[in-house]
């Protein structure tokens, strides 16, 4: 099978169920969005949440790319989902410091590309917000990336934290 079907040389891409839209169809935007976090957590190695992540990511970008009124053809994400998010942040957070100020992105590379991820997530919920006022989607759909993207930041500190090195604060100039 070739990867070039030239079915999209002229603007347009499929949706699951064989509907042809814009590339830059809200849909196509939140899912494009989601695939690029996916691609950003590629760079965090040797962790199974963030894989597990990752398949969940895959599972959202489907559900995106099926127009309403068509039904996904792979497990939706659930409420399970954002509960064992928020499960593994309350218990990465036993293991931090209390923040007491907002905190500069960076540190190690892996806090690094988690503080990046996060920050494309926090765009592919912003695209999904859009996409969910023109047509509405499941609420758990928010509910999940807005998880994640606390998830995302949580284990940024997490991985400064196993490795010794301390959030950096951003003090405000006066």
């Amino acid at each position: 099978m070739k990867i070039y079907t030239k079915k999209g040389d002229q603007g347009e891409t499929g949706l699951f169920g064989g509907d042809r839209v814009p590339k830059d169809h809200l849909r196509i935007r939140a899912y494009g969005t989601l695939d690029e976090l996916n691609a950003a957590l590629g760079l965090v190695t040797g962790d199974a949440r963030v894989r597990r992540i990752q398949g969940e990511l895959f599972q959202l970008g489907a559900e995106l790319a099926t127009p309403r009124g068509k039904t996904a053809s792979v497990a939706l994400v659930d409420l399970a989902e954002v509960r064992a998010l928020e499960t593994e942040i309350d218990a990465m957070e036993k293991l931090l410091s209390p923040l007491t100020h907002f905190i500069l992105p960076g540190g190690t590379p892996a806090a690094s590309y988690l503080h990046v991820a996060r920050t494309i997530c926090r765009r592919a919920e912003r695209e999904i917000v859009i996409l969910h006022r023109a047509e509405p989607l499941r609420p758990v759909v928010l509910e999940y990336v807005n998880r994640l993207s606390d998830y995302l930041f949580v284990a940024a500190r997490a991985a400064n934290h196993a490795a010794g090195v301390a959030d950096v604060p951003w003090i405000a100039p006066r």
